[in-house]
């Protein structure tokens, strides 16, 4: 689907308070974009020497409580965090978070398929089409798109090349496979790790790359500016979970 039909669906999803996925491969590359809109899940793990308080963890994730209970002569912690998510709409303009984009280090080694992706978002939100075809004039307009999103994330120029923009252009609208399947796997860990509210799930957009193998994940939501504050929406979700 391209993306104005998925980000109706997430906002339908929303009002109706369910969880939402989407996923999508594109050759050798992929991902999975999780809306879980707010999301409770407990960590299980052995008690460390420092205690584990309540409050805010990160920009997105708080810890709710915390209890500990004694198994195999071990003592054992439970953690129960919440997560608030940020809609697709939102989501492909919002910037990288704050440890990430004030850190020129970790800027040089986020993925250029985070850009890619992310304007071919963008050229299908303008109406340009689902994907660029290939003549020269729709080659130039996803490239122009692509650089003004790298700007916007004050990534390294160097790091969004030719080549690679030339491999994610030729791998659009093909299926791979060993690609679907490991994304698919993932999609479903996850699902089934939020049915069960164990472990955490995807914040918010997992990226794949077949080439290197790598997936990283990037939490994406707008902030008020001048701060670090997400502006999203808290609303506690039980409901069934949606995927497209």
């Amino acid at each position: 689907m391209d993306f104005l039909s998925s980000s109706a669906l997430n906002a339908g999803a929303r009002v109706a308070c369910k969880p939402f996925y989407a996923g999508a491969s594109h050759g050798m590359y992929g991902y999975i974009f999780a809306d879980l809109v707010s999301h409770s899940f407990v960590i299980e793990r052995e008690k460390s020497n420092r205690a584990t308080q309540p409050g805010q963890e990160t920009a997105t994730r708080s810890v709710q409580s915390v209890s500990v209970k004694r198994e195999a002569g071990k003592v054992v912690e439970l953690v129960t965090k919440r997560e608030v998510y940020s809609p697709l709409m939102l989501a492909k303009d919002s910037p990288l978070p704050s440890e990430i984009a004030t850190n020129a280090r970790r800027l040089k080694k986020v993925h250029p398929l985070l850009t890619c992706v992310r304007a071919l978002w963008e050229y299908q939100r303008n109406g340009h089409g689902m994907y660029p075809t290939h003549t020269p004039q729709n080659l130039q307009l996803y490239t122009t798109i692509a650089n003004v999103k790298h700007q916007e994330l004050h990534l390294p120029s160097e790091s969004l090349t030719a080549d690679f923009l030339r491999s994610f252009l030729q791998n659009l609208g093909s299926e791979l496979a060993p690609v679907t399947a490991f994304l698919g796997g993932q999609l479903a860990q996850d699902v089934i790790n939020v049915l069960g509210q164990r472990e955490q799930p995807i914040q918010n957009l997992m990226l794949f790359d077949g080439e290197e193998s790598a997936g990283p994940v990037y939490t994406l939501y707008p902030i008020f500016p001048g701060t670090n504050m997400p502006i999203i929406p808290s609303v506690p979700v039980e409901a069934p979970i949606m995927v497209v």
